[in-house]
């Protein structure tokens, strides 16, 4: 038995090996070293040939300065494609390879034991910030009852983190607390707080909470509005933060929840298997650097509140103040302080609801866009690792990957006012190559996803069957084809809007499938239908032989307005279900926790 599988057993560590292990002493920091090296030599390799191949392809005629615009836009829009690829491919096989991912990806989950007794005092935080009380009291209430089924009930407390404005909603959630409490009685743990000053959001309301509550308790499980975790989700998560405690956080794999609504039902789909391979392989690599997605997970309260305080930013405009992404500094402030951060790769009763609209989606995408390009101020924050800073650096090439994108297919639809010098034949074999490689590794993700659930015969019967799940992988192939410019095109104009002080305000998210009327898919989309006319003006007058190549684009933008009114009505959401199409395994077998929280919404 090699030593990580001891150390997986919960066996002794030598003290002269312990140096060499990350802070719980489940992995080897030489063996995570050697994979990084590994990813990232297969991520350059990858980058460089993709990149020589495309200088190559527009050299062809002379090169020009318009040229070397689009070789810069090629350079900044491709990594975050690359990387995407090879974890997804890395997931896959570490899924269905000869190994154990569990024991090579996930080590210290190993060491917790199922029916291990509760110990640790668990605080169950919901921040709320102009919501609808209902449906989140709802939910608090369906996860604390279950709790208390388990027995465990005694070692949580429940706490109701009130940032609302509106003195209606306030007022509805001070009645329902009430109500909660007296059905429990004046002696459960029960705590509703609400802030009449609301600095720092949401990070400010939880630092809050720490500072009058935090000493009283070991864990914090952190929950949004829309947040749904079965008490077998909690409980597991408890318990493996018990049996390893340099483990600073553990955060779950977050699904969405059932929804009528079409867009969040494909979306989420999508999503599903999207992350299913690619949250393997990147764990597999990141290990005790892993993500915090600012819910949904459990938290070591003492080391958060001595360690992951966060600035507060220093000058004017919308990229100073308060941290808005405040989950990532979060993660590297605690691995800095010498524990590890983590996601469990494996799906559980951990739920989330996804905006129910294009329009919604992309608002709650500029929030965490402005919050991430916040992170340039903070990359070079003392005593980071290596891993930290990269991961800060990902979160900014994710939305400035976007604007690349737009920026190269602008660009691109330039190069016919762009005189070349005859070179020979356009090596147009060579271009198309390029382009089905760029387009099948952006699709990684999601095929990976696909084929671990083809792969297995018992998940496919978990989402109704082979048909069925095939017929909503392409349906939401085509969505997610016509979704990619529409977003990135938004985060582009955002982006530009941030250089002349444009700002979001932090609002309340809408949760219900509603319709979305055409006026207000205009008003919000237009500047997408103007840039896709200009480009399908411009391509049919001088390059019309590009345009079979150009048609996803210019159809997901020009057609935004139309694709936001249809993929937001109900009677979608109906038809689609009604098929089985798109639909996760907890709609066609729903938990038991899911359906208690069921009851829970009727009754509420």
């Amino acid at each position: 038995m090699s030593l990580d599988e001891k150390v997986a057993e919960g066996r002794f560590i030598p003290a002269e090996r312990a140096e060499y292990r990350t802070p719980t002493g489940v992995q080897s920091l030489r063996q995570l070293f050697r994979r990084r090296a590994l990813v990232f030599t297969l991520i350059g390799a990858t980058y460089a040939g993709l990149v020589a191949l495309f200088a190559h392809l527009l050299g062809h005629g002379g090169f020009t300065v318009l040229d070397g615009f689009l070789l810069l836009a090629f350079c900044l829009s491709t990594p975050w494609t690359i990387l995407g690829f090879w974890n997804a491919v890395i997931g896959l096989w570490l899924l269905h390879g000869p190994g154990d991912a569990r024991r090579s990806v996930y080590p210290y989950a190993g060491r917790a034991a199922d029916d291990a007794a509760i110990t640790s005092r668990v605080a169950m935080v919901m921040t709320l910030r102009n919501e609808d009380p209902a449906r989140a009291f709802a939910r608090l209430r369906a996860m604390q009852s279950e709790i208390a089924a388990s027995g465990a009930g005694a070692n949580f407390a429940w706490f109701v983190l009130s940032d609302t404005t509106q003195p209606a909603i306030a007022a509805t959630e001070e009645a329902l607390f009430a109500a909660w409490q007296a059905e429990l009685g004046e002696d459960a743990a029960l705590h509703y707080r609400r802030r009449n000053e609301n600095s720092g959001f949401k990070a400010g309301n939880i630092r809050d909470f720490l500072d009058r509550w935090g000493d009283g308790y070991e864990l914090m499980l952190v929950l949004d509005a829309d947040s749904f975790l079965g008490a077998s989700a909690t409980l597991r998560l408890i318990r493996i933060m018990q049996a390893n405690p340099r483990l600073g956080i553990l955060q779950s794999l977050v699904v969405g929840l059932p929804s009528p609504s079409p867009f969040a039902r494909i979306f989420q789909f999508g999503m599903r298997h999207g992350m299913r391979s690619y949250t393997m392989g990147a764990s597999w690599w990141a290990g005790d650097c892993g993500p915090y997605w600012g819910h949904n997970a459990v938290i070591r309260v003492a080391p958060f509140k001595a360690h992951c305080h966060l600035p507060v930013l220093s000058g004017t405009g919308p990229l100073s103040g308060h941290i808005l992404s405040h989950d990532q500094i979060e993660a590297v402030l605690m691995r800095r302080a010498g524990y590890e951060v983590r996601v469990l790769p494996e799906e559980m009763d951990s739920f989330e609801e996804n905006p129910p609209h294009l329009t919604e989606f992309t608002r709650r995408d500029l929030r965490w866009c402005q919050g991430n390009m916040q992170y340039w101020r903070l990359i070079a924050l003392p005593g980071l690792r290596p891993m930290s800073r990269f991961q800060i650096a990902w979160a900014m090439l994710m939305y400035v990957g976007a604007v690349a994108w737009m920026a190269f297919i602008a660009l691109a639809a330039l190069k016919v006012f762009d005189t070349e010098r005859a070179d020979g034949p356009f090596p147009a074999a060579l271009g198309l190559t390029l382009f089905a490689t760029m387009f099948a590794m952006s699709l990684a993700p999601k095929v990976a996803g696909f084929l671990d659930v083809l792969l297995r015969k018992g998940e496919r019967r978990r989402y109704g069957g082979t048909g069925r799940l095939v017929g909503g992988a392409l349906s939401e192939f085509v969505f997610s084809v016509l979704l990619g410019p529409v977003v990135a095109f938004r985060i582009a104009l955002f982006m530009v809007g941030l250089l002349f002080g444009r700002t979001v305000t932090w609002e309340a998210q809408s949760r219900d499938a509603q319709r979305l009327s055409w006026r207000t898919a205009l008003a919000g989309l237009w500047p997408q239908f103007l840039f896709g006319g200009a480009l399908a003006g411009l391509l049919t007058a001088f390059a019309p032989g590009t345009l079979p190549w150009a048609l996803p684009v210019l159809v997901g933008l020009m057609g935004a307005v139309p694709f936001a009114v249809l993929t937001a009505e109900p009677a979608l959401g109906r038809w689609l279900a009604r098929r089985g199409l798109c639909a996760t395994p907890e709609e066609v077998a729903p938990t038991g926790s899911l359906r208690a929280l069921e009851v829970a919404h009727r009754a509420a």
